[in-house]
């Protein structure tokens, strides 16, 4: 198959001469294995391509054979650097100890390619101006040949034979899906904070993976994550910051494979970042579920240092508390920023409509009665007045409880759909965090065979626990909600596998709370309903769950296509 690699657009980037690096600066790079595998064979060539201001990309694997191409649109190597390239500590990106504090490209090692060339036979085959060349290379990165040959502008970088003298590499390497389950990742990671790019991928010459240019980044993530849509998203964009997130009401994933932090243009890993993220939208994810969240940080290359792993996923970031500052009122803000435009919506399903209007928990809402947002304070700790905070109605009337499981009640704008268990629930974590206390049990509570781990978490929340005998131990204070429950034991257990301390409390809330299945009287259903009105975050239980669902009048005459006004005549008279 014949790829057409015609730049889009002509290029004008400025061709610096590859030369080697001075001692003093290969002492200050870190050490470290450049190529490991085939996917870092792809991520190397990949980034070199895009630093090289191509704007297509296309990769050939054939990795039974252990054989990979890159081919790129970029603005290709002028013959006389193409004598040096593999040299090891060559780079046309950097010269001195300054210029590390002032990383602008994805490469700038200058190891890439002899390493590459350590390891398999190589060849670049590149073109400037109409002049091709077809270069091959030793293991040692010098030059053995050096001949004309016609190639469209760009370069194609051929890597056969890889680690075939490391045959400890290729027997202990994955298995062939495993690898292109690495070099999918590899490549998904690189474009998505590279919309502007195409990517194709071939596998044993048949089309792979295949990614189109785009205008947005939200647009490259849903070429990546078909199942979502433009709706169950939320986006921000500023100077120093690009924020996708997954609304957790609507998408979510079973692991944290989706949450990606970029730095100027590289996914990395950070840790303390990644912490941040799941700290300001765990309250509102379901529990056991991860969400989608990308962040890309536009960073001013000396506050970074790059110089830390051969991979560079790993980085010295300065100023790391006022970022994690900035991502989270970045969240709060996209959050806010989704539900101003979904209280704009329209729609024809009258479940999709209730959704929409479903809170995060997270400092906004939409008040039912005038779909206009509220901000609010919903932190369980907070010492804002009730009065001052209401986010729901005070006029909801329970008509009835459905499946001994929700409660149906009723106000003037249409009707809600409650959850009888996480709503007790959200009531009984907001008294416990007021009113958190500890009392002593008679008799003591006896557990066994518990972990030092185990001991210090009830010892961390307050507890007073001494050893009783053999693998045995006396559990003297207690939660005061469990006081008086049959399965204080068990709950105690349960206490001592959590986390912090409002990890416990969001426990004995969850224990505590009424069961679904449960039958509850009229007088219950209300008061259970004035009670929950009166929390601070009436929209998410302590987990994250959704709470009620809204079925507005407005949403169920669409549904039912009704285009008349209740309360006036019988259809006769038209809204």
């Amino acid at each position: 198959m014949t790829i057409d690699m015609t730049p889009d657009q002509p290029n004008s980037i400025e061709i610096k001469a590859i030369r080697p690096l001075t001692l003093d600066v290969i002492h200050r790079m870190a050490a470290g294995e450049v190529i490991d595998s085939a996917a870092a064979v792809v991520r190397e060539l990949v980034e070199n391509a895009i630093d090289a201001n191509a704007s297509r990309i296309v990769v050939y694997l054939w990795l039974d054979q252990w054989k990979i191409h890159v081919m790129d649109n970029g603005c290709g190597i002028d013959v006389e650097n193409l004598t040096t390239i593999a040299h090891p500590h060559t780079t046309n990106k950097i010269l001195n100890q300054s210029d590390l504090s002032n990383i602008t490209t994805l490469g700038f090692r200058g190891e890439a390619l002899h390493s590459i060339a350590q390891f398999s036979e190589l060849d670049i085959l590149s073109c400037i101006l109409d002049a091709g060349w077809c270069a091959q290379y030793n293991n040692e990165g010098e030059l053995v040949k050096l001949e004309e040959t016609a190639i469209a502008p760009g370069t194609i970088i051929r890597v056969t034979d890889l680690f075939k003298n490391w045959e400890t590499r290729r027997t202990g390497s994955r298995s062939i899906k495993q690898q292109l389950k690495q070099i999918q990742t590899c490549i998904q990671s690189i474009a998505v904070v590279h919309p502007d790019l195409t990517f194709q991928v071939f596998q044993d010459d048949r089309e792979w993976l295949m990614l189109g240019q785009t205008k947005q980044w939200i647009q490259r993530l849903l070429q990546i994550l078909p199942t979502g849509s433009l709706n169950d998203f939320s986006t921000l964009q500023t100077d120093r910051i690009e924020l996708i997130l997954g609304l957790p009401d609507r998408i979510s994933r079973r692991s944290p494979d989706w949450i990606k932090i970029a730095v100027n243009g590289r996914i990395v890993q950070l840790p303390t970042i990644l912490q941040t993220i799941m700290a300001a939208l765990r309250k509102m994810l379901p529990r056991d579920r991860y969400p989608i969240v990308l962040i890309h940080l536009h960073v001013p290359p000396a506050q970074v240092d790059w110089n830390r792993d051969p991979a560079k996923s790993s980085l010295y970031l300065q100023d790391l508390d006022n970022w994690q500052t900035l991502i989270t009122q970045s969240i709060q803000q996209a959050l806010q920023l989704s539900q101003q435009l979904l209280s704009g919506t329209r729609t024809t399903n009258f479940l999709r409509a209730a959704e929409q209007r479903a809170g995060y928990g997270l400092a906004r809402s939409i008040d039912p009665a005038t779909d206009s947002p509220i901000d609010a304070s919903i932190e369980p700790n907070s010492q804002i007045s009730n009065t001052t905070d209401r986010l729901l109605p005070n006029s909801l009337k329970a008509i009835a409880q459905v499946r001994n499981t929700y409660i149906l009640a009723e106000h003037s704008s249409g009707m809600y759909l409650i959850e009888q268990h996480i709503a007790h629930e959200r009531i009984l974590y907001e008294q416990i965090c007021d009113r958190w206390q500890v009392v002593p049990i008679e008799p003591s509570v006896i557990l066994s065979d518990l972990s030092t781990r185990q001991l210090e978490q009830l010892e961390g929340i307050g507890l007073l626990v001494d050893e009783f005998g053999d693998r045995l131990w006396a559990i003297r204070t207690i939660p005061e909600p469990l006081l008086h429950r049959e399965d204080c034991a068990a709950a105690l257990l349960e206490l001592s596998l959590g986390g912090d301390l409002q990890t416990a409390q969001v426990a004995i809330a969850c224990r505590t709370a009424i069961r679904n299945g449960t039958t509850l009287s009229s007088s219950e259903q209300r008061r259970l309903l004035e009670q929950w009105q009166q929390t601070r975050n009436p929209h998410t239980c302590p987990h994250g769950r959704p709470i009620y669902l809204v079925l507005q009048e407005t949403a169920l005459a669409q549904f039912f296509r009704r285009p008349w006004v209740i309360g006036k005549s019988h259809g006769l008279e038209s809204s």
